[in-house]
């Protein structure tokens, strides 16, 4: 009898062990631990770790065995339903943060709302958007072909945006870079996520910030200028010529910003000034006021008013000018390779070349331009100051204008063994004296109407 009993409680165990090693939550049953539990307690059940409080003592461990099925049951569902409370509040918290695919599909709603209502999307492994978009927008040849510009940092997306340029396309690395920018303004522009180490393969600065923005190419005529600044300009429009390193360019526009001009020209010769070094460099002057740029010399003349006094900055050393002054005490012609602050190179397009071709020489000669101290008045109404590059200096076109419009040749005194300052801080210099004897000029002039009205 006895061996009856050890057999049929043997195949009971054997045929049971099949139904309790199944999967639940990712974990199998122990066998054994029922073998264990169903020795001590035959007609009771232990539940896996994973749907019941992990005993912290024997007692507990006890009181969770001795369970009734009805309330086993009842707790099974209560810890179902915690959890997916649980679920819920993490996708709140975090707005489920699902981006749109590739083919336009909305997110979920709470990340819409965070965004304003925009939708963006990820940039998939393999995504070529971002390089395509630098890689075009870091070659003048394309930017002019192509009609785009890049940005890249907030602060200058943001002058962009207040100034009503048009965003094509934004790439950021995190939803905080992209929520720092105005989101009412980037409804028209696609978003990209994209990861911060494709943003710094691509990005020129040591540190990126985590945003760059493709923008179409702005014109200066339809951009909106913060009229706090325009309000505190004068009549001062500076003209480069030939400046064509980026840094001095970005550095010359950012003083003109900062000394109230009314425009800035800028010939064929001068860098790009749309460069993303030159962007860097003037700290948001493009979007400050009206920059025009690659024109010929016919277009600067209509650029600037009727009334106008050009003058040009002279960069030449303290030999050279004795040169100058000893030319211009005689009745001999100078020559434009004379003097290193003036291009000798002609230019063949521009038959006006003709009219200062000596007789005696093959050699252009040079118009006749006065010098005066930078600190000795010179702004004395519409003005308009040529500043040269370093490398090539003045055009004969910009010497030609000055004489033209009884414009002259100021001078900034170094001491000897100096060669010459650099063009962005003569720059700084001659504007802001320019804009000094300006509002000299204006505040004389109101005096005298004020004395007029005063005292008829």
């Amino acid at each position: 009898m006895a061996a009856f009993v050890r057999g049929m409680f043997w195949h009971l165990l054997v045929a049971e062990r099949s139904n309790f090693l199944k999967k639940s939550n990712d974990c199998i049953v122990d066998s054994k631990r029922y073998v264990r539990a169903l020795k001590r307690r035959p007609v009771k059940v232990l539940y896996p770790d994973s749907e019941t409080t992990s005993p912290t003592s024997k007692q507990t461990s006890d009181r969770i065995v001795n369970k009734q099925p009805q309330k086993v049951a009842s707790n099974v569902r209560e810890s179902t339903a915690n959890a997916i409370l649980k679920n819920e509040t993490t996708n709140k918290r975090v707005g489920s943060m699902s981006w749109s695919d590739g083919n336009g599909n909305a997110s979920s709603s709470n990340l819409k709302d965070q965004l304003g209502g925009l939708k963006f999307e990820r940039a998939l492994p393999g995504d070529k958007r971002l390089a395509r978009a630098v890689s075009v927008a870091c070659s003048r040849t394309f930017r002019e072909h192509q009609g785009k510009i890049l940005l890249e940092g907030r602060r200058l997306i943001c002058d962009a945006l207040a100034a009503g340029a048009n965003p094509q396309m934004v790439f950021f690395s995190s939803v905080d870079r992209l929520c720092d920018l105005p989101l009412d303004k980037l409804k028209r522009a696609t978003l990209v996520k994209v990861k911060f180490e494709d943003i710094k393969i691509w990005s020129d600065l040591v540190a990126p910030q985590g945003v760059i923005a493709i923008f179409s190419r702005p014109d200066p005529s339809r951009l909106t200028f913060p009229q706090d600044q325009r309000g505190q300009s004068v009549p001062l429009s500076l003209i480069c010529d030939n400046v064509r390193d980026p840094g001095n360019l970005g550095t010359i526009l950012r003083c003109a910003v900062a000394a109230g001009c009314h425009n800035v020209l800028l010939t064929k010769g001068c860098v790009d000034a749309w460069e993303p070094k030159v962007l860097r460099a003037a700290m948001g002057a493009h979007f400050r006021l009206p920059i025009y740029p690659s024109l010929d010399w016919d277009d600067i003349q209509n650029q600037l008013p009727k009334l106008v006094t050009v003058h040009v900055a002279d960069n030449c050393s303290g030999s050279e000018r004795e040169v100058a002054e000893e030319a211009n005490q005689s009745n001999k012609p100078s020559k434009v390779g004379d003097y290193g602050w003036v291009s000798s190179r002609p230019n063949c397009k521009d038959m006006r070349y003709k009219e200062y071709e000596s007789d005696s020489d093959s050699e252009l000669s040079l118009p006749r331009v006065e010098t005066k101290l930078y600190h000795e008045p010179w702004a004395q109404g519409n003005t308009g100051l040529v500043i040269g590059g370093e490398t090539h200096g003045l055009s004969l076109e910009a010497v030609q204008l000055a004489e033209i419009t009884a414009g002259q040749r100021l001078f900034i005194p170094v001491v000897p063994g100096v060669d010459s300052l650099n063009s962005a801080m003569a720059a700084s210099i001659l504007l802001f004296e320019g804009r000094r004897q300006l509002l000299n000029l204006m505040e004389t002039s109101g005096r005298k109407a004020k004395s007029k009205v005063q005292f008829p």
